[in-house]
């Protein structure tokens, strides 16, 4: 710390220079700050996925049912704790435009299975006595200006009554508030036993079976346990970790990691290269002094370890203000704009830590070559410039 004084002088001694340097870097970490929200958003669920839950799907496709009569089976195997079922509804509200995922859940079992979605006990009581009852995201209420005691009317686009109606009423009995950062709360969940005995078809058929085992260490031989049960049956099973079921489901709508990547790697390479440019100036505008520290004994190993600590102290201020203005200002802005397609637009602890972590090498890297050559600078030649 000793040495801070000095850094920070030579940082600012082109104020101009480092001020558009500083906001180069600002830009670029508010945008990484963004891309991190936007690879969550389009992730929803994934990291806040359950370590300890497996999801068991058809093993042709998820839009294949499975057998009603699987759960008990299911359920024996040694290590499964709890076991729970849901049902894609696939309904409309009002208008083709207003999405959201609508369930119709084991009433019994679902939010033991799902403890993240946190419900009053007195609406949850209600919702138990009302067949024809529903519980809503906090969020997807908020969207649609719904209260408890409402009535939802959503038409059905994949079941229908046994009358052939399609248009399906539900009393929203509850609202469910998220557990954690970055729960979804923009799902309307029902009873299965309402659709099962309502429906003209499927009432036998569930979407897919999630459960919750004893130690995430056993997912893998828990998994091929429940698959080796309907191996060579008309509806054989597919067990996955839930991270990697929800990561599939995102996959869908395309590699959206992948995509951010890309473009995070170009504009940090820009960066490297304002960076690097802005520490090189520097460092051969400083030769006559950097000379004069060797002189009064400043070694090789500290005149580099000086010029790297500037450039790292430049990256890394640069870095915490955009990742402070992408936190504070502009996610919520964005976020607010898209929250009827992305309900969870945040930037999660990791990547505030993995913005400063990169801020930290992209300081490394460019403060090393020009450090180099301070390091290897001879005071004879040095003094001759002056």
């Amino acid at each position: 710390m000793k040495y801070f004084p000095l850094i920070w002088k030579n940082l600012w001694r082109r104020k101009l220079r480092t001020l558009f340097t500083l906001l180069a870097a600002l830009f670029t970490f508010a945008l990484f700050g963004v891309l991190v929200a936007t690879n969550v958003a389009f992730g929803m669920g994934v990291d806040v996925s359950g370590a300890d839950r497996l999801v068991v799907i058809h093993k042709i496709s998820l839009i294949m049912p499975l057998p009603i009569a699987y759960g008990d089976r299911i359920a024996a195997v040694p290590g499964v704790k709890a076991l729970t079922h849901m049902n894609w509804f696939g309904g409309v509200y009002k208008d083709p435009k207003n999405f959201f995922a609508q369930m119709a859940v084991d009433t019994p079992t679902f939010f033991t299975v799902y403890p993240e979605y946190v419900v009053p006990p007195a609406q949850m009581q209600a919702w138990n006595a009302d067949r024809a009852g529903a519980i809503a995201g906090r969020d997807l209420a908020a969207r649609f200006g719904w209260k408890i005691g409402d009535k939802i009317p959503i038409l059905g686009t994949i079941f229908s009554h046994k009358d052939g109606s399609r248009l399906w009423t539900f009393n929203l009995d509850g609202l469910y508030q998220p557990g954690k950062k970055g729960v979804d709360a923009t799902q309307f969940f029902f009873h299965y036993e309402y659709l099962k005995e309502a429906a003209s078809r499927g009432g036998d058929l569930v979407g897919w079976y999630t459960i919750r085992i004893d130690d995430a260490k056993h997912a893998g031989p828990i998994s091929q346990q429940i698959d080796a049960l309907f191996a060579n049956s008309p509806y054989e099973t597919k067990t996955s970790t839930e991270k990697a079921f929800a990561q599939g489901f995102a996959n869908q709508i395309g590699n959206i990691g992948l995509i951010v990547r890309y473009v995070l790697s170009a504009v940090l390479f820009g960066m490297l290269l304002v960076i690097g440019n802005t520490m090189a100036q520097s460092v051969r505008e400083r030769t006559n002094e950097l000379a004069v520290l060797k002189t009064l004994g400043f070694s090789n190993g500290l005149v580099l370890f000086l010029v790297i600590a500037e450039s790292c102290l430049l990256a890394l201020f640069g870095a915490a203000l955009g990742l402070l203005f992408s936190w504070a200002v502009l996610t919520p802005v964005v976020g607010t704009m898209l929250k009827q397609f992305l309900p969870t637009f945040f930037i999660p602890a990791w990547g505030i830590a993995l913005g400063l972590a990169v801020a930290l090498a992209l300081g490394v890297i460019t403060g090393l070559m020009p450090g180099v050559q301070a390091m290897r600078l001879r005071i004879v030649d040095a003094l001759r410039k002056v």
